[in-house]
């Protein structure tokens, strides 16, 4: 009998498995932020030269220009400055806002929850709809309701969200006047862009979902929870469903970062205040520091979504190895 709480210790094994998954995000992180660094060396556009126009209603001398600039350290190597940057990106530090002279960290973290409630919101809509019906389509095969799901997981995944995410402003905002088309507020401010961000992300899920229970049905344990009488709910419910959603869950990552880059767009939509707006509005004023820092921090996110999606897999299927 063991004892209570020690089902909840990691085993060696996988506190090895974990501290190596965590080394081997260093890597990507690093590469991302070479890349995005040396992006902004290339974008056209002089930090300097926006800082010192900063709040002056005449253009900035040269001579104040390359003091800025000296003063930043923009004229010394990009190798250099990526080096100082990425010492200051460790302590914690992205650097302050070229348009609002506020912290890019603390930029980013005020609006972060209103495009993670975003995404999640579309996730929780995707799989209202994707596991119920892609259960239903694998148990009815062929029959009514699988033929017109696989019809609506075609079109779902077919249409970008940004069009959907029109398409349910023009009817159900001005048309019918029943829910809001802009802002953040209540649920009703909720409703649309969770719509357009989780319609698409369903039909995905749909076909997964669908396909992989059909696979697991056929397998020998199937067949024998059935021979022993059980009957179809309990065979689906309690045997197959869960090994089937090994593949769900890690899409379900992938899919939840995909439903951030959505996010982005829709927020563009619907005027909803959350990263996309932020990161729109530094692309257009030329802000390099939160660019940089966005997608540091859209990198970081990615990777723990996938790490932990990396555990769940293994929760649901021991026979997972604790491979690297």
């Amino acid at each position: 009998m063991p004892r209570p709480g020690k089902l909840l210790i990691p085993s060696r094994r996988m506190r090895q498995y974990i501290l190596r998954r965590l080394v081997s995000l260093l890597p990507v992180i690093l590469g991302v932020s070479l890349i995005t660094f040396g992006l902004m060396g290339v974008v056209p556009g002089d930090p300097a030269e926006i800082i010192a126009s900063r709040g002056k209603d005449v253009e900035p001398t040269q001579a104040e220009i390359e003091a800025v600039r000296e003063e930043l350290g923009l004229d010394q190597p990009l190798l250099l400055q990526y080096a100082r940057w990425l010492g200051r990106v460790v302590r914690g530090d992205l650097g302050m806002s070229l348009r609002t002279g506020q912290p890019v960290w603390h930029e980013l973290t005020v609006r972060l929850p209103r495009t993670l409630e975003l995404a999640a919101g579309g996730m929780i809509i995707g799989l209202l709809i994707a596991l119920p019906v892609g259960i239903l389509s694998a148990v009815w095969r062929d029959r009514f309701l699988d033929q017109v799901s696989r019809v609506l997981a075609l079109l779902g995944a077919s249409v970008p969200s940004f069009w959907l995410g029109t398409i349910l402003i023009l009817f159900f905002a001005v048309r019918l006047g029943w829910l809001p088309s802009m802002g953040r507020g209540g649920l009703r401010h909720f409703i649309l862009p969770s719509c357009a961000l989780g319609l698409g992300t369903s039909a995905v899920l749909m076909r997964l979902t669908r396909a992989n229970l059909l696979e697991v049905l056929n397998e020998g344990f199937v067949r024998t929870a059935r021979a022993k009488g059980l009957s179809e709910k309990a065979v689906v419910l309690r045997h197959a469903l869960k090994p089937s959603l090994l593949p769900v869950v890690t899409v379900l990552g992938l899919q939840f970062g995909n439903l951030l880059g959505g996010a982005l767009i829709i927020e563009t939509v619907f005027a909803w205040p959350g990263l996309g707006m932020l990161v729109l509005r530094s692309i257009l004023g030329r802000d390099f520091p939160v660019i940089q820092g966005f997608a540091l921090f859209i990198t970081l996110v990615f990777v723990l979504v996938n790490f932990v999606v990396d555990l769940v897999c293994r929760w649901l299927d021991p026979r997972v190895q604790y491979g690297v």
